[in-house]
């Protein structure tokens, strides 16, 4: 089946314009969760003549994954009894 992303938190996706599946109804692989990293850094250094550290680097976390957001075309699986879907990934268009 497809849906969409109506809301991230809490989750909630429209199936085919029928009907809306709140986060209990929803599975969500890792693969669809954010996932960011934060490299800020500094550096002590020793030089000929000086020794200090540098500047702060980095200083914005660097987003690796995403996630879903509003608005994002998802594929989804129903379980058996229709009490479960499992969200497969996004659809994008190319």
């Amino acid at each position: 089946m497809f849906g969409e992303a109506v809301t991230v938190d809490p989750l909630s996706v429209k199936v085919d314009q029928r009907f809306t599946l709140p986060a209990d109804f929803l599975i969500v692989p890792e693969s669809l969760t954010r996932y960011e990293v934060d490299l800020r850094h500094t550096h002590q250094y020793i030089d000929d003549s000086n020794s200090g550290t540098t500047s702060e680097a980095l200083t914005t976390k660097l987003i690796i994954r995403p996630g879903l957001e509003a608005g994002d075309k998802v594929l989804l699986l129903r379980f058996q009894g229709g009490q479960r879907y499992l969200i497969l990934d996004k659809v994008v268009t190319t």
